[in-house]
């Protein structure tokens, strides 16, 4: 675990595993806890060197206050590859994260050796954003300044009804959200990148191999945007998790693992994939 100096900010990184490296981009408030331990070591378990790190201003990065765009949070993950010495990395994005991660595609297509897109949105024509019922629940919850009211309101929204209900299940999410908090004005800028991104009209020219993952019972992005983002890159492979929610990686980690080594070995000649 490290800190690392990228654009003049610090960012917060860790590593685990050793073999080809993947990059996991986070999502709107969350940081490299959010991954969870479970995905975490069945990524390390598929031959990775798995590098999460936390987006500007949220878990153990350097405090912001400025507004930024989704471009800008794909700077920052190329520039964390410079500092880490890396030419490409296979690259995972998730939410806000996928954001980050087709525009570090498309405006850096040589740093990414494959690509992985769940349950995220492009936006332009057929993507849709999360409802006005949902986002208000998340909005009020936020502002209220009860914590607990927060963290509540973010499982039952991100998760399927079905793993909401499994004995333990919240209170593992609980424990990990109040372990390392967003700060609300980060979260608010966040949330503002997110309504100005767009790259569905680049997305026909992306030439990188990219695997798409969506659960079909997502709320916070519903899975017309994976369904969508799929048809819009040429040769993307589609994965539909049914019965799950926005946090397919949280409900499924070690199906979401393999989809991901398959989806780096397809686009990668030479890898052995599982156990690599």
């Amino acid at each position: 675990m490290a800190h690392i100096t990228v654009s003049g900010r610090e960012l917060f990184h860790q590593r685990r595993g050793h073999g080809e490296p993947l990059l996991l981009v986070q999502g709107m408030s969350g940081t490299h806890l959010t991954w969870g331990e479970p995905f975490l070591e069945a990524l390390a378990g598929h031959g990775f060197d798995v590098i999460s790190y936390d987006h500007r201003g949220v878990g153990r990065s350097a405090r912001v206050d400025d507004p930024f765009s989704i471009a800008d949070l794909a700077a920052d993950a190329a520039g964390l590859l410079d500092a880490l010495g890396l030419e490409a990395a296979h690259v995972l994005g998730v939410s806000m994260g996928g954001m980050v991660a087709q525009e570090l595609a498309l405006g850096h297509p040589d740093r990414v050796r494959t690509l992985a897109l769940g349950c995220t949105y492009c936006g332009g024509p057929g993507s849709v954003l999360v409802g006005d019922a949902v986002l208000a629940r998340l909005s009020a919850s936020m502002l209220s300044g009860d914590r607990e009211r927060s963290i509540r309101a973010m499982f039952d929204v991100n998760v399927s009804a079905a793993f909401a209900a499994r004995p333990g299940a919240y209170e593992a999410f609980r424990a990990m959200a109040k372990s390392l908090p967003a700060p609300v004005p980060v979260v608010m800028l966040q949330m503002q990148a997110i309504f100005g991104h767009d790259t569905s009209a680049r997305l026909p020219g992306l030439r990188v191999p990219t695997l798409v993952v969506h659960g079909d019972e997502d709320i916070m992005l519903p899975v017309a945007n994976g369904r969508l983002i799929a048809g819009l890159i040429p040769g993307a492979r589609y994965e539909e998790l049914p019965g799950v929610g926005h946090l397919f990686w949280w409900e499924q980690p070690q199906r979401s693992a393999e989809l991901v080594a398959e989806g780096a070995a397809a686009g990668a000649p030479g890898r052995t994939g599982a156990g690599g």
